[in-house]
């Protein structure tokens, strides 16, 4: 069983769900971080098929999953500060780090900041679509996203949305909303893995190309028939293909050269 404990740094406090490393794998850790109002319990079905092979931990950022809400208010770059030295903290010499949504930005930010710590970055259903710049056109992209997924999947979303509170929301949102995804990926050296659902109405294709693009060293890997919490409902597919595109094959840095296309089918 995954252990539980929480870390402070800097007066903010984030919580670790942990899975210790399988005897004899020498694969990268992972870390798993949410998106914008969730926690890591959307995250569990992922995580428990990466642990089989490696080490891995699920953030809850301050704020999040139950947390106490920081003090002041926090944009990307500040909350990715104390991220990365969560991950610092880890003992890890290089980690794989994973972010879905918010999460994308949260962990492209922790990369640019410690690219030392950091081996690959994958990015599923990452935001902020260029069609959905606003609040309004977020709300949208997300309420035809809940017809699409499971009622276990909705069940966690707004359960979790209700734990964050509004106000805390809100103010991340705005952050989500300014934060340049974009132009941060051209400046990381390590390989990145765009994933979508191919359902998803959240990160559509071309958004996702343009990230895959726009990173030194890319790839970009789609679910057919998923929506924007992939990870949840194909979490056996996920994992697969981060265990596949985090395995050294890659470059070992941007200068290296070369984007990649991908695409996978899914029955999970």
């Amino acid at each position: 069983m995954p252990s539980r404990r929480q870390v402070v740094v800097s007066g903010l406090t984030f919580a670790l769900t942990e899975s210790s490393r399988p005897w004899g794998s020498t694969a990268p850790a992972i870390v798993l971080v949410h998106g914008i109002g969730m926690s890591h319990r959307y995250l569990t079905r992922l995580h428990r098929e990466l642990a089989r092979e490696t080490r891995v931990v699920s953030v809850d950022l301050p704020g999040f999953g139950g947390l106490p809400k920081p003090p002041a208010d926090l944009d990307v770059v500040r909350m990715a500060a104390g991220l990365a030295e969560v991950v610092a903290r880890l003992g890890e010499e290089q980690l794989v780090l994973v972010g879905h949504s918010m999460g994308a930005q949260w962990v492209v930010e922790t990369a640019s900041q410690r690219p030392e710590k950091v081996r690959a970055v994958v990015l599923i259903g990452p935001v902020v679509d260029d069609r959905h710049r606003t609040i309004g056109a977020q709300a949208r992209a997300l309420a035809i996203d809940t017809l699409g997924e499971s009622p276990r999947i909705n069940t966690l979303v707004f359960t979790d949305y209700l734990r964050c509170g509004p106000r805390w929301y809100l103010l991340q949102v705005r952050h989500m909303l300014a934060y340049p995804l974009k132009l941060r990926l051209r400046s990381l050296p390590m390989p990145v893995l765009v994933m979508r659902g191919g359902a998803d109405p959240v990160a559509g294709r071309a958004w996702c190309r343009s990230l895959r693009d726009a990173a030194g060293v890319g790839r970009l890997i789609e679910i057919p028939g998923h929506h924007h919490v992939v990870q949840e409902s194909a979490p056996k597919t996920v994992a697969a293909a981060i265990r596949t595109h985090t395995d050294g094959t890659w470059p070992a840095s941007a200068e290296a050269g070369g984007t990649r296309r991908g695409r996978t089918t899914s029955n999970s």
